[in-house]
């Protein structure tokens, strides 16, 4: 399938120079290879806000010390490489972007955590270009990064205007070339994610957005989430609940300190504070309270399901799959127990 050889993740190719600098960090030099039991654990991110926020966290308040584990943090590029990682059992944890959860609905890996929700894609088109809704779509160039979650909410605006991808002129390129490609006017439209936005608002005043990802909410939206092995989780459901317990608080940590816990995720990643600053503008952080209720009454399987759906229009996956196969919640929701005792 194409996905396996595009980025799964969004920011991929934003923050090459990024991962230099966390990987000379050390957060996961001479690392020992994935245990799977006792207190050393291996655990896999990528270096942007909402792909280490809850590790620099856990790191930073001493989480992992209290719950008498030894994280082995290894910086990735992007998520499907992380899944290939658990795979071959060199890695116990990893974090999916939305682009990526095709993976864990085909079975390769198993959702412990929500993360956070992406608030940041966007269809944009150029003014004068005649798109004031997505309906207007048919017919124009639009640029996107295949694979990525600028190329789901382009399918989300296509299927909600009742148009086939095959509809539109879809131009694939990198991320930074749709940035050029839109800015130039060699699109009409774009479908992408702040802060790339935020650089093409500058050179096209007048940009309209067409499609958000809040338009969908709450029925559905692109979460990003904590994941591990499969085996691991049958195998060894204790140390799992342990993790996920990590992550929990956490979480919970960044949702009562939002803007602090931009400043903790710079630190972690070695970078200035500004360059992170207004990360969590374009999330929603949801509470361990607020998570287990919504896993609870089923909310976010929905979620789940739906983008699974998605992915089938895609063509990432050949059927549906669903989520109470590859979503922990009963053990999220244990974790949160386990944590009050």
């Amino acid at each position: 399938m194409k996905r396996k050889r595009a980025v799964g993740r969004r920011t991929a190719g934003l923050f090459t120079a990024l991962l230099l600098v966390a990987a000379a960090s050390g957060c996961g030099k001479g690392a020992p290879a994935a245990s799977g039991h006792g207190n050393n654990i291996t655990f896999g991110y990528i270096a942007d806000y909402s792909g280490s926020a809850a590790l620099a966290v856990a790191r930073k308040q001493g989480l992992w010390k209290k719950a008498g584990l030894t994280p082995h943090l290894k910086v990735f590029t992007n998520g499907p490489l992380q899944v290939q990682a658990l795979g071959s059992g060199d890695l116990d944890f990893g974090y999916l972007g939305p682009g990526a959860l095709w993976l864990p609905a085909s079975g390769r890996a198993s959702i412990i955590s929500v993360n956070m929700l992406g608030l940041a894609d966007r269809v944009i088109a150029r003014p004068g270009s005649g798109i004031t809704e997505p309906a207007d779509l048919k017919g124009k160039k639009v640029a996107v990064a295949e694979g990525t979650s600028g190329d789901m909410i382009l399918n989300l605006a296509l299927r909600k205007a009742g148009l086939k991808p095959t509809d539109v002129q879809k131009v694939v390129m990198d991320a930074s070339t749709v940035v050029t490609a839109f800015s130039s006017g060699q699109v009409d439209a774009a479908a992408t994610w702040y802060p790339l936005i935020d650089t093409m608002k500058k050179k096209v005043p007048g940009l309209k957005e067409i499609s958000r990802t809040q338009d969908y909410y709450p029925e559905l939206t692109f979460p990003n989430v904590f994941v591990t092995q499969p085996k691991l989780a049958s195998g060894n459901p204790a140390l799992v609940k342990k993790v996920t317990g990590v992550l929990r608080q956490a979480d919970d940590w960044i949702a009562r300190h939002p803007a602090e816990s931009e400043s903790v995720a710079a630190d972690f990643l070695g970078l200035p504070a500004a360059q992170l600053k207004g990360s969590t503008d374009h999330v929603k952080i949801l509470s361990s309270a607020e998570l287990t209720k919504l896993s609870g009454n089923g909310t976010v399987d929905g979620w789940f399901d739906r983008l699974s759906e998605l992915f089938v229009q895609m063509k990432e996956l050949p059927k549906a799959e669903k989520a109470k196969d590859y979503y922990l919640s009963d053990l999220y929701a244990s974790a949160g127990k386990a944590d009050r005792t």
